[in-house]
């Protein structure tokens, strides 16, 4: 009798445009070898126009979830079956998983900021001000986490006065929270009553990596956190902060631990944690 053996993979993956520096891929695939299942992360590029024949894609070919990045974490709404509550409050959905014929929508952005900050760091973020410079995609999913947190205040620095004012109205109608926005104009000067500092920017991505957002560096105290969502272990910004004795913390940790939720939701099993970090260091380090 022949021996029948599975060589079927479960398949998972990322649509973005663009998504060729997307480095999801490495820490989902190092997770899948070392708990030996058989699942493959693809990085697929899919255009805004085709992102619609994507998800019926998507479900024609059984996968298992995708996670979305640039442009589509607000546009994927009209294709789902079910958006999380918290995901639907921030408007925008990062990770699908999928459930029979259900495509269910969640956003795990902010989650994995949370997971970073308090179980990385061991900071609360309870009672404590807050500004974050940038109101697309990151920012919205972290202002809106952070607000269920019940900090006191977060004040939002945007170029954009509409775009700006979109995620502060969101926040004050739907969380009750109190926030400002302030339009971001050259060398922005942090006040001192913000404990918590936070570039949701793309300024520092790669391969930009020596950008820097234009602030006044000499605003920044000791006692404040200072975060990138940027996912490398340093930035120029980091940098910055760190010659002003302020405590920092890179995107790297935001970066696993969305992941690791996501391979939660995907799998069901716990995610290797330290694995991914070491993978995704390993990518990072080469591009320093």
């Amino acid at each position: 009798m022949a021996i029948t053996q599975n060589f079927k993979e479960e398949l998972v993956g990322v649509f973005g445009h663009p998504v060729a520096e997307n480095p999801t891929a490495v820490m989902q695939q190092a997770a899948f070898h070392e708990l030996n299942i058989k699942w493959r992360y693809l990085t697929i590029e899919v255009f805004p126009e085709d992102l619609e024949a994507a998800i019926h894609g998507m479900r024609a070919m059984n996968m298992r979830g995708i996670n979305l990045t640039i442009p589509h974490k607000v546009e994927v709404l009209k294709y789902l079956n079910e958006v999380k509550s918290d995901a639907a409050l921030m408007g925008a959905v990062n990770t699908v998983v999928r459930k029979g014929d259900q495509l269910i929508g969640e956003n795990t952005d902010g989650k994995g900021f949370m997971w970073s900050l308090t179980k990385e760091e061991k900071i609360d973020p309870k009672g404590k001000n807050v500004i974050i410079f940038g109101a697309g995609g990151a920012a919205r999913s972290i202002t809106v986490e952070l607000a269920l947190a019940d900090v006191n205040k977060i004040t939002i620095v945007n170029r954009s006065a509409a775009r700006g004012m979109e995620l502060r109205n969101l926040l004050v109608q739907k969380t009750n929270i109190q926030s400002d926005f302030v339009q971001w104009k050259k060398h922005y000067t942090i006040s001192s009553e913000n404990e918590i500092v936070i570039n949701a920017t793309s300024v520092g991505l790669f391969p930009n990596i020596h950008d820097k957002p234009d602030i006044d560096y000499f605003s920044i105290q000791p006692n404040m956190i200072v975060c990138d969502v940027i996912p490398a272990p340093t930035t120029s910004f980091l940098n910055e902060a760190n010659n002003r004795g302020a405590h920092t913390i890179d995107g790297l940790g935001m970066l696993v631990y969305q992941g690791a939720i996501g391979f939660n939701l995907w799998t069901g099993l716990d995610a290797p944690v330290p694995v991914m970090k070491k993978a995704l260091e390993e990518v990072f380090a080469k591009q320093q």
